[in-house]
């Protein structure tokens, strides 16, 4: 019988423990009972869907999940395109972008940010030149492509102006991550760069294709973007992560993901450059 009471009451405190999270979200949140999340399914390891079943997949798809769970809502995926995130943020047409999305200062006058995973631009060529290329150094005067779509050129041209004085990088800006690799395999480009968070899966499903070159030449944060309005919004969700962090989940779902490199210790707001 005390057994039996024991297990009653943790339960209860676990219905308890959920719902006293969910009533911290907005008000409409909360009674609906789920999270709308944008997501652009092409960016794996973060998100993409299975070739095998066209199931969503990847860590941002587990971790929002996770985070449903953490937060006693249910995840409502919204698919859209990278040029509807902002607004659908601005509009209230979603309440969250989970979605490899990057926390950049120039966005924070729209979204507020829950950072949960570090990354940086990482330069790579073709592993049948790797030899040419022995550090970041050696493509000074090269012609590196990395997408149009993202920070990587700006911060490329910033690297080589520091770093190759009159024989700079020549940046090329590519159709997205996939469009550079497919120059550097049809040799248009000596080398390209993307976010090493992609790397490792990448080049797990074309083994020996590339190399990478020297470390990451930037840092950035991957963010949970959020309505700037939405205070209580932004808190739950900030310790709906520290809590996946502290009990296991997030570390669990990054060595899943290959992406132990990548964690962070704490959540945080708006640290985004």
């Amino acid at each position: 019988m005390v057994m039996k009471r024991f297990l009653l009451a943790a339960v209860f405190l676990g219905v308890m423990s959920a719902s006293a999270m969910a009533a911290e979200l907005p008000p409409e949140i909360a009674k609906r009972g789920s999270l709308k999340v944008a997501i652009v399914p092409n960016y794996p390891p973060m998100e993409f869907r299975d070739p095998a079943t066209n199931a969503l997949s990847g860590f941002d798809v587990d971790l929002g999940e996770a985070i449903g769970r953490k937060l006693g809502v249910k995840i409502e995926w919204t698919e859209t395109s990278f040029a509807e995130f902002m607004p659908s943020i601005s509009t209230g047409r979603v309440d969250a972008i989970l979605s490899g999305f990057t926390d950049y200062a120039s966005r924070h006058e729209v979204a507020t940010f829950v950072d949960y995973l570090r990354s940086g631009p990482q330069f790579f060529v073709q592993h049948s030149r790797k030899a040419e290329f022995k550090d970041a150094m050696s493509l000074c005067g090269k012609k590196v492509g990395s997408s149009r779509r993202t920070m990587f050129p700006a911060q490329i041209a910033a690297w080589s102006e520091k770093n190759c004085g009159s024989n700079p990088i020549q940046v090329v800006g590519t159709d997205g991550s996939a469009d550079a690799r497919t120059q550097l395999r049809q040799g248009r480009i000596d080398a390209a760069a993307q976010g090493n968070e992609t790397l490792p899966y990448i080049m797990d499903l074309e083994p020996n294709t590339y190399a990478t070159v020297g470390e990451p030449i930037a840092q950035q944060f991957t963010g949970i973007a959020l309505p700037v309005k939405e205070k209580a919004l932004q808190q739950a969700m900030l310790e709906a992560v520290d809590a996946l962090i502290a009990d296991g989940t997030y570390k669990t779902l990054l060595a899943k993901w290959k992406l132990s490199d990548n964690a962070i210790e704490k959540a945080t707001i708006n640290a985004g450059q």
